[in-house]
């Protein structure tokens, strides 16, 4: 790819993840252009659809995210790690939240290989806390992908919390992840395949 086209393509992206944040599904191909400071039909030789762009925004966010986890596996602290992991996953949510994106079915089925290879990497990163002592024993990938988003979404609730009260949240939630004074949990977790 050239080096314009690509330039093109990183602040298309940028700006489309930004504008769904802000407007949701709504927001038009035109819009994202113009925040981006290029043509519309520029999107459209980067993106036949606007489908095509959604994915992308997602896609190149669980690529970074799955791409910073790979690095981490290889950390001398699994324990530090992992809450490594779930702080970027947090922060970048608390950037832009995307969660309504995931009412897009087109999207759903192209993100569904890179999922994958994400929860697989999240798995493999709480084994390694795990057999470090770092989480409790019963703690699953599972239960770990499932509470990856919930700082951001508890933050969201408080009227006048700051941009930064996720971080009070991801600490509680990681606390309860560790081993001491941990009580085993009521319920078996839940399989996301």
């Amino acid at each position: 790819m050239r080096a314009d086209a690509a330039r093109n393509r990183a602040l298309l992206l940028a700006a489309a993840e930004a504008a769904f944040a802000e407007h949701g599904l709504d927001v038009s191909v035109a819009d994202i252009a113009q925040r981006a400071g290029i043509g519309k039909g520029t999107v459209f030789r980067h993106f036949p659809t606007k489908e095509d762009l959604l994915a992308e925004v997602m896609l190149d966010r669980v690529h970074a995210l799955t791409g910073t986890g790979e690095r981490l596996l290889t950390a001398e602290d699994p324990g530090a790690a992992l809450l490594e992991f779930l702080t970027l996953a947090a922060d970048r949510q608390q950037q832009h939240d995307l969660s309504v994106l995931r009412d897009a079915p087109a999207v759903n089925e192209r993100l569904a290989g890179a999922r994958i290879r994400m929860f697989g990497l999240i798995d493999a990163l709480v084994d390694r806390a795990r057999e470090a002592g770092a989480i409790r024993t019963d703690v699953t990938g599972t239960d770990v992908a499932l509470l990856m988003c919930a700082p951001g979404h508890v933050a969201a609730f408080a009227p006048h919390g700051g941009p930064d009260l996720w971080r009070r949240y991801l600490a509680i939630i990681f606390d309860g992840l560790r081993p001491e004074g941990a009580r085993p949990l009521p319920v078996r977790a839940p399989s996301l395949g």
